[in-house]
């Protein structure tokens, strides 16, 4: 068995070869990268497992995972970040091909933890993800907690700076569409309940600081969008 190891901490890339060295046996090929860019280029040698940190300088996590699936979707990919972040997960639900096994572990996790993770995705074919993630995955999915995914495209969009009729040209919607977005996510980012001795703010800038305070949106999720807006306004410019 062949496995890649995607770490750009060299602390962190140590831990997991001792991991891998502990918890599966049946590796007999460990290859490492220190960025999702190398990731990419060493998958391609016939490397059906990988563990991937998500946070890198150099082409995130995300990024690589979704070149890497394009290109061979049977590929079991086990994510190990710091981050419990709703935007990484919201990124990573986007581009997991249907029925391909991923996890996703924190690296607070305890170490067995980490060895039940490798075994499970990536010799068993299985999906597991941290307790934390889950109960993230279980929020978005109860809509009064959650935002949807139309309600997080229309929080992207305003994040980037596009103004309403913008936002409903590249979403297919109605501007009023939109607006009725815009105050769901006022009211579950409580932007517009009142605080005596508070000044008066702007609702779409408050709703973004909110989402980035609490993790809804991250630089990388922000970065990614902005390449996926540009890409668009190349394509369908402004009449």
């Amino acid at each position: 068995m062949k496995i890649l190891l995607v770490e750009d901490d060299p602390l962190h890339a140590a831990f997991l070869r001792d991991a891998v060295d502990q918890a599966l046996p049946e590796v007999s090929h460990v290859l490492t990268a220190e960025n999702g860019r190398e990731g990419e280029a060493m998958a391609r040698k016939g490397v059906g497992a990988v563990v991937m940190d998500l946070q890198m300088k150099e082409r995130n996590g995300i990024d690589a995972a979704r070149t890497i699936w394009s290109e061979r979707p049977e590929t079991r990919i086990l994510f190990w970040s710091n981050y419990a972040d709703e935007a990484y997960l919201r990124g990573l639900s986007r581009i997991v091909p249907a029925g391909s096994p991923y996890g996703y572990v924190l690296k607070t996790a305890p170490v067995q933890r980490l060895h039940l993770a490798m075994r499970a995705v990536l010799v068993e074919g299985q999906v597991l993800v941290d307790r934390e993630i889950h109960r993230l995955q279980q929020r978005q999915s109860r809509p009064a907690q959650g935002l949807s995914e139309s309600e997080y495209s229309v929080l992207l969009d305003m994040a980037l700076g596009l103004p309403d009729r913008e936002i409903a040209r590249r979403r297919g919607m109605s501007e009023r569409t939109v607006q009725n977005r815009l105050l769901s996510l006022y009211e579950k980012f409580a932007v517009d309940l009142p605080d005596s001795g508070t000044p008066a703010m702007n609702k779409r800038v408050r709703a973004v600081a909110c989402a980035l305070t609490g993790g809804v949106l991250n630089v990388e999720a922000l970065r990614i969008a902005e390449r996926e807006m540009q890409d668009w306004l190349r394509r369908n410019p402004a009449g």
